[in-house]
């Protein structure tokens, strides 16, 4: 076996050039292998526009079983009676599986190849939420695991593909990616409660309903098992990633901004209910929140590469989401709608930078896909302690005030991370070809 080593190093003299169309292009990371002949083939899909709606479909199911829950929460635990910490729990174990689980999906991708990957977990996705609607507290906590397990492996898996098969596409493709996550969110967010109430105030059809998409994903998504891709002979083993400071400031700053996103995500219907809104008008603030964030998610990376690196950026984006969560917190009730529209904007940027980010540290793609990984598995296991942190600080002093500071922490936390990663260097690693 013949190994060629080539080291990239993260020197402060060195500074990236500018970005270009192309690279802004490889945030779509393929996940099934480091592969040479996979960056460089051009497969023929026979019928794309059913792979682009199979796609779309798919990246819908990966957020509404986590925003289904937050407008429910307080339903769910007074029939079950859960405490505060216990509800914490509950919304921090998806967040926690995405971390997890992530790094299972190019064992199995390599293994059974990631079409037949994302159709089984699909299918286990709507396990999932059927066993959380109807077997009580365990099915409810088990179910939780099982989603999250299911939406970390997609998750990881479905923007390689969309990099293999629309290559000349991959930037626009980009942008449709992030919409339907979060049309996905928005919609489960705002229809939740409507459900629940329209099934007899039941919570478990309000989150059971969500099975329905996830079947009809899958299918969609039928056709493409039988496509062929080529072969994979050569990889890359990348080393030396998790010695580098650079690369952990990307994963902090993934990990901090996502926590601020799933504390949103778990818990802020619950704080406006506690200011006085119906559950209703808590879950539709929250859709529209998330809707807002379809605009800053597609302009945050183009504005960002166009400066010499993106520390401002970071800063404008974190200030704008802080600002829309205290506001939401603590500013008076009759301008809600003006600071979730502020959150919405500061978080789409947010979530897209950090995508960018694991781009514009990487020398080429094989060294992406690997940082794409790590900033995943670490960021989301991390983030998942924003939502625990926030139930187990409700139930100690039995209101919402003080979780402001879980916010500012975490906040200033990111921005720190993120002048860091915001650098116009490269991730120092020693990329072997195998």
């Amino acid at each position: 076996m013949n190994l060629e080593t080539e080291k990239t190093m993260s020197r402060p003299e060195a500074s990236p050039a500018p970005v270009r169309k192309a690279e802004l292009e490889e945030l779509l990371i393929d996940a099934e292998a480091d592969d040479e002949q996979v960056q460089q083939s051009h497969p023929l899909v026979r019928r794309p526009w059913l792979l682009l709606l199979g796609l779309i479909l798919v990246a819908l199911n990966l957020r509404p079983a986590l925003s289904s829950m937050a407008p429910l929460l307080s339903d769910v635990s007074k029939s079950l009676g859960l405490s505060a910490a216990q509800a914490g729990l509950l919304t921090t174990l998806p967040v926690l599986c995405l971390g997890l689980f992530a790094p299972l999906a190019p064992v199995l991708a390599r293994r059974f190849g990631a079409e037949r990957v994302v159709l089984g977990i699909l299918l286990t996705l709507a396990g999932g939420i059927i066993l959380r609607s109807n077997f009580g507290e365990v099915g409810l906590f088990a179910g939780s695991v099982l989603g999250g397990a299911s939406i970390g492996i997609i998750g990881v898996l479905l923007p390689g593909i969309v990099k293999r098969d629309f290559a000349k596409h991959a930037g626009t493709m980009t942008g449709v990616y992030t919409m339907a996550l979060c049309l996905g969110a928005a919609m489960a967010a705002g229809s939740s409660v409507p459900l629940s109430e329209h099934f007899d105030h039941s919570w478990a059809m309000g989150l059971g309903f969500w099975v329905i998409p996830a079947l009809v994903a899958a299918v969609f998504w039928l056709p493409q098992i039988g496509q062929k891709h080529g072969a994979h002979n050569v990889a890359y083993r990348v080393r030396g990633l998790l010695r580098d400071p650079l690369a952990w400031q990307v994963t902090l700053y993934m990990g901090l901004q996502s926590s601020l996103a799933y504390i949103v995500f778990g818990w802020l219907p619950s704080i406006l209910i506690g200011r006085g809104l119906t559950p209703t008008q808590a879950g539709l603030v929250l859709s529209g929140s998330v809707i807002i964030q379809l605009a800053s998610s597609l302009a945050a990376p183009w504005l960002a590469t166009r400066g010499k690196d993106q520390r401002l950026a970071i800063v404008v984006v974190m200030a704008l989401t802080l600002g829309g969560l205290f506001g939401c917190l603590y500013a008076p009730i009759e301008g809600l709608w003006g600071w979730a529209i502020l959150l919405g904007l500061g978080q789409g940027g947010t979530f897209s930078l950090a995508l960018t980010l694991i781009v514009l540290r990487s020398r080429d793609s094989h060294v992406a896909a690997n940082l794409s990984s790590m900033s995943q598995g670490f960021g989301y296991t991390l983030a998942s302690m924003g939502p625990f942190a926030v139930g187990v600080v409700h139930d100690w002093t039995g209101g919402w005030n003080a979780v402001g500071w879980i916010f500012g922490i975490v906040g200033a936390g990111a921005i720190l991370a993120g002048l860091g990663a915001g650098r116009a260097l490269y991730v120092q690693v020693v990329s072997e070809k195998v």
